[in-house]
């Protein structure tokens, strides 16, 4: 008995110190999210202010006219996209509204089934780009393809394009988004809107993680973002980059645009843009009862993919873009970088917040049916985990709300248990990303490990 007694010790120390470990973590990054919702807070409440006055929020049908309105490209980099790619495109075909753009597909050429579904697309404003070397490279390789092969078209066709916009093979656009971009982007060298993930019928958990994260993150982080004066990130689909400030970026980075080693692309070239003097936006556009011009699209459906995808953002992000972004700017830009950077920390104390749970929960069976007792829970571990709580409630509440707003009240309740989904991907997410990344710089090259997608059989409405 003796040795079992000392081995439900060391477990109750343990116990005990991996709650205090992840307890103080948390609390440090609930204070800085309990300030991005006081943030949020007073500039909501500054816009019903507006509101009470008669000051409307900016609508599409209000959008200022563009001086000039000019000729958009839209990049599709597709890299084994042949299940989607046709419906992406013939739907963004009869859905912009808007006359003058061309869409730019970039294939590889060991990818002919993808390149056959471009080609059956018999539409001018549809312009196949095969590079030429096989895939997949990244990402950000592939969009340089399409920026050479619109550069070449200028010059042949003696006009210029005004921004490029990105989207991504399974998005479903918005017919207003193109408007937005001509108008807003004579203001502004990066326009986002915001991204509305579609939940699955068939993935209420996996893919509704993405929703309510995203919910609050487009409706509520990047207001704030903007709002104290940091860089607005892309996000890689809904938005459009002036081609001069393109240009300008090209010009920095050895003749193109988008870094080709890097795996998160649109993320870094937000924040690179703003370094350079860059004027940028997140444009909540209201269109309709309730409703903005967003993107939309389905996220991954399973468990492994959705692994997958976070590992490749938490390496890109908070991994690779410390080494290539560093810590530049003033203190909103690096509390913001910060931010983005502090989902591996989020991981491990959730890990260890885990572990302390399941230790507290398997050491209730000796406490009930033996002798042995467990240490006293400390003062200060009591405060703190009280503290939690509180944050935790109200962080929860915030959810709710955001979910509720963007989704209905039902998914807004399903959210609150679906936080278990996001914390078992996190943490599973930031093992492989450490992994990758251990991988990345062992052979310095990088890879578009991308994920299966799928385009709603029934369209959302807008």
């Amino acid at each position: 008995m003796a040795g079992a007694d000392a081995l439900l010790t060391a477990l109750d120390f343990l116990m005990r110190e991996a709650a205090l470990f992840s307890a103080s973590g948390f609390l440090i990054l609930g204070v800085g999210d309990l300030f991005i919702d006081a943030v949020w807070l007073v500039l909501a409440g500054g816009l019903l202010l507006k509101r009470r006055k008669g000051v409307e929020p900016l609508r599409v049908e209000t959008l200022p006219k563009p001086a000039q309105p000019g000729r958009l490209a839209v990049f599709t980099p597709a890299w084994d996209e042949a299940g989607v790619i046709g419906t992406m495109l013939r739907h963004t075909l009869a859905t912009f509204d808007y006359s003058d753009y061309r869409v730019y597909v970039g294939c590889y050429p060991n990818d002919a089934a993808t390149i056959a579904e471009v080609r059956a697309i018999a539409d001018e404003r549809v312009r196949l780009v095969v590079g030429p070397v096989p895939g997949p490279t990244t990402k950000a390789d592939c969009l340089n393809r399409l920026w050479e092969a619109m550069l070449a078209d200028e010059r042949t066709e003696g006009r210029q394009f005004k921004a490029v916009v990105l989207h991504d093979a399974e998005d479903v656009v918005h017919s207003a988004e193109l408007r937005i971009f001509d108008a807003l982007s004579e203001e502004y060298d990066l326009v986002q809107l915001p991204v509305v993930p579609l939940i699955h019928p068939k993935s209420l958990w996996v893919s509704g993680h993405y929703a309510d994260e995203f919910a609050e993150s487009h409706a509520k982080e990047l207001v704030v973002r903007e709002a104290l004066g940091a860089a607005v990130p892309s996000a890689g689909v809904g938005c459009a980059f002036r081609c001069d400030a393109l240009v300008r970026m090209a010009e920095r980075n050895g003749g193109l645009p988008f870094d080709a080693d890097s795996l998160t692309e649109d993320y870094e070239l937000g924040l690179k843009l703003s370094e350079i003097g860059g004027r940028r936006t997140f444009a909540r556009i209201a269109a309709g009862r309730g409703a903005v011009v967003a993107t939309k699209e389905y996220f991954p459906q399973t468990l492994r993919a959705a692994v997958n995808q976070k590992a490749r953002w938490m390496t890109g992000i908070a991994l690779s873009g410390w080494d290539r972004l560093g810590w530049r700017g003033g203190l909103a830009e690096r509390w913001m970088r910060l931010r983005d950077r502090q989902s591996l920390l989020a991981a491990v104390l959730l890990f260890f917040g885990y572990l302390s749970f399941g230790l507290w929960v398997f050491l209730k069976v000796p406490e009930l049916v033996t002798d042995w007792r467990p240490q006293p829970v400390s003062e200060l571990l009591a405060f703190i985990l009280l503290l939690n709580l509180a944050i935790l409630v109200w962080r929860l509440s915030m959810r709710f709300a955001f979910v509720t707003h963007s989704y209905g009240w039902k998914q807004g309740l399903i959210s609150l248990p679906r936080v278990a989904v996001s914390n078992v991907v996190a943490i599973s997410a930031a093992w492989h990303a450490v992994l990758r990344y251990r991988t990345i710089r062992r052979s310095g090259r990088a890879d578009w490990r991308k994920t299966a997608h799928a385009f709603p059989a029934e369209l959302p409405a807008e």
